[in-house]
C-alpha cells in the first residue's frame, strides 16, 4: 500500500512510518514541522526509496490536494494533531485550528481525492485519536468505544470535535473511514515536554522531578511500537465505520510510574541513586482526569490485536534508549516551552510567552 502518513514526524507518527516501511509499505510523510517534530525521528528510513517526506500544513487545504494528486495514496493515517494538554491550556487556539479544522480540511481533501479516483473499495481514512475524548473514570470500570464523550480539557474537546467530524464524513458522504482511540503513549523519541521523559531527563540532571497533585492519577499506558503495529492493524484489518479503542493493558499510577523510572534509573546510572528523592508534587493541572483505562476487548476479539510489551519491559526500553540517545533530546531541548511549567494559565485566554 502507498499510506499518507500526517504528522509522521512526531512521537507515534514517526513510529508508524518506520514500522510501515520496515514492513514494505510505501509512505508519504507529511508534516508541518512545529516545534514537536523532528526528522531525526525518521532518519532511519529516510532513504528508502519508499519513503517520501512533504512538508505541508493540514490547515493549507491547496497544499492538501496537491500532495494527494503528486502521491496518489491508497491510504491515509491521520495523526496530526496538536496534543499536549498543558499547551491546550496556556493557548486553545492552535488546538481549535489544527485538530478541527485541519481535520476538516484533511478529509475534505480525501473526499475529492476519493470521487477524483472513482471512489476505489480499497481506500481507507484512519483518524487516529485518543482515549481523552471520554472524559475521566473513578476508581472501577473503563472505556468502550460506546462511552458517551465527555471531554475536559481544550485539547481532549478539540479530538473529540474531530472525531465527530470524521464520523460524519463517514456516514453523510460515505468516505471509508476507521477510527482508534488509544492510551497514553510512551517510548523512544518521545518530546521531552511528556511525563516520562520529563521524568528521566530530570532524573539525570539532578533536578527536581514534578509530580502533579498527588500522582495519584492513573493512565494504561501504551508502548508507541506496540501502537503502531495496532494502528496498521485497524487501518488493513478494521471494519469500515468502526472504531476501536488501543490500550497498552498496563493501568499504573503516575507516582508509580514515576517510581519505576526512578528505580531503573538507579540501576543503570547509580551515582545519582536514590532518583525517587527528586520527586516533587506540584500544583495539579486545571481538569486533571483521575483516570484512564481501556477495554480492549473489540480490538482483541475482531481483530486479534493485544500489546506485546509491558510497562516494566517498555520503561526498560524506553529509558535505555534516552540513555543513548543524548544527542537527540539534547537538541530538542532550547525548543519553545521545554523544561518549564505549562498549563497554568487560567485567566487571559492567551498563549504564555507570547
Amino acid at each position: 500500500m502507498k499510506l499518507l502518513i500526517t504528522g509522521g514526524a512526531g512521537f507515534i507518527g514517526s513510529a508508524v512510518v518506520r514500522l510501515a516501511v520496515a514492513r514494505g509499505h510505501a509512505v508519504v510523510n507529511l508534516d508541518a514541522l512545529t516545534y514537536a517534530a523532528c526528522l531525526d525521528n525518521v532518519k532511519s528510513v529516510s532513504r528508502s526509496p519508499r519513503y517520501a517526506f512533504e512538508q505541508a500544513d493540514i490547515r493549507d487545504r491547496a497544499a492538501l490536494d496537491r500532495i494527494f494528486a503528486t502521491h496518489c495514496p491508497d491510504a491515509v493515517m491521520h495523526l496530526a494533531a496538536e496534543s499536549h494538554v498543558d499547551r491546550s491550556i496556556d493557548g486553545p487556539g492552535d488546538f481549535i485550528d489544527t485538530n478541527i479544522t485541519g481535520t476538516y480540511n484533511m478529509l475534505e481533501a480525501a473526499r475529492a481525492y476519493w470521487h477524483g479516483q472513482g471512489k476505489p473499495e480499497n481506500f481507507r481514512f484512519h483518524h487516529i485519536s485518543t482515549d481523552e475524548v471520554f472524559g475521566s473514570l473513578g476508581p472501577s470500570g473503563q472505556f468502550t468505544e460506546t462511552t458517551p464523550y465527555a471531554p475536559n480539557s481544550p485539547y481532549s474537546a478539540s479530538k473529540a470535535a474531530s472525531d465527530h467530524l470524521v464520523r460524519a464524513w463517514g456516514e453523510t458522504y460515505g468516505l471509508p473511514v476507521v477510527l482508534s482511540n488509544c492510551s497514553n503513549n510512551y517510548g523512544p523519541y518521545h518530546f521531552p515536554e511528556k511525563l516520562v521523559p520529563v521524568v528521566i531527563l530530570k532524573a539525570l540532571a539532578g533536578e527536581p522531578i514534578p509530580v502533579y497533585g498527588t500522582g495519584e492519577n492513573v493512565r494504561d499506558w501504551l508502548y508507541v511500537e506496540d501502537h503502531a503495529d495496532a494502528l496498521l492493524t485497524v487501518l488493513q484489518k478494521g471494519e469500515l465505520g468502526r472504531s476501536y479503542n488501543i490500550g497498552g493493558e498496563n493501568e499504573v499510577s503516575n507516582i508509580d510510574l514515576v517510581r519505576m523510572i526512578c528505580a531503573i534509573l538507579d540501576e543503570k546510572r547509580p551515582a545519582g541513586a536514590p532518583h525517587a528523592d527528586l520527586i516533587t508534587f506540584v500544583a495539579d493541572r486545571p481538569g486533571h482526569d483521575l483516570r484512564y483505562a481501556i477495554d480492549p476487548s473489540r480490538i482483541r476479539g475482531e481483530l486479534g490485536w493485544r500489546p506485546s510489551v509491558t510497562v516494566q519491559e517498555g520503561l526498560e526500553k524506553t529509558v535505555t534508549w534516552y540513555l543513548d540517545n543524548a544527542p537527540w533530546w539534547q537538541a530538542l531541548q532550547a525548543r519553545d516551552g521545554v523544561g518549564r511549567r505549562l498549563g497554568t494559565d487560567q485567566g487571559t485566554g492567551q498563549k504564555a510567552g507570547g
